[in-house]
């Protein structure tokens, strides 16, 4: 298994203990989700990107509901792709444990005719439809993640790795607001693949007014049922940063470009 040995320790950080066994067919590393049912995503602050106003590479903490950091994620893309595509860039997310250990990949393919966010503008076109890849362990398909069209609500759509639709994501609004004036989470709907039963929820989280107005950190909360299959449940890990870059970031760009 390839390893890491930079992993994100803020000074103070406690870590999750690892767990004495994972469930049958466990990827390795992914044991830690069979306990939990939730997680809490925190992007790192780049100091330089308040600056220059360049994107940086992103990285996050990814952390139980006691705040004990399970995994470190850290983005792999080049300095041509964030200066240019910006949000739409391509990019490679390596997510490691605590010992460094490479746990999940996600791969976000560039896409020539990009959705950008548009509720309405994805479609069956594979050029338009924006999507993640999930892999645990690395080289090992198990989830994609990708934009499904829709009138008015961001909708995702969560596949294993037989292409089967496990789950559907629905967004509050392609007009995503969060400002001082609107400091709701924006909170994105786990379903069922038949659309009727909620089974949990990824929130993008108000960071604080000072966070939201000056930089571009993300803070985000997945829940997730705790018997839920540990493989989808990195699915909804992989889901939550196609949102972040999809929707957020976007937003962000937008404003900062306006």
């Amino acid at each position: 298994m390839a390893t890491n040995p930079v992993v994100g320790f803020a000074p103070g950080t406690q870590v999750m203990s690892k767990p004495a066994s994972g469930a049958p067919n466990c990827p390795p590393g992914l044991e830690y989700l069979t306990q939990l049912d939730q997680l809490i995503v925190h992007q790192q602050l780049e100091v330089m990107e308040i600056l220059t106003g360049f994107d940086f590479k992103n990285r996050y903490q990814i952390k139980n509901s006691l705040g004990q950091q399970v995994y470190f994620a850290y983005e792999e893309s080049s300095f041509c792709c964030r200066c240019w595509c910006q949000s739409h860039r391509e990019f490679n997310m390596t997510i490691t444990d605590n010992t460094g250990l490479q746990v999940i990949k996600i791969h976000r393919p560039w896409k020539c005719c990009s959705s950008a966010g548009s509720c309405w503008c994805a479609d069956s076109a594979d050029c338009c439809s924006d999507e993640v890849i999930v892999e645990s362990p690395p080289g090992q398909v198990v989830a994609k993640i990708r934009h499904a069209g829709s009138k008015w609500l961001p909708h995702l759509e969560v596949k294993d790795a037989t292409d089967q639709v496990v789950f559907h994501i629905w967004g509050p609004s392609c007009c995503l607001c969060q400002t001082i004036c609107c400091t709701e989470d924006l909170d994105f709907k786990i379903y069922t693949k038949d659309g009727e039963t909620e089974v949990g929820n990824i929130a993008k989280q108000w960071a604080g007014a000072v966070r939201e107005c000056f930089t571009k950190v993300s803070h985000f909360g997945i829940q997730f049922p705790i018997d839920l299959d540990v493989k989808m449940k990195a699915a909804l890990v992989g889901a939550t940063m196609l949102i972040e870059y999809l929707y957020i970031e976007s937003q962000n760009d937008n404003n900062n470009n306006g």
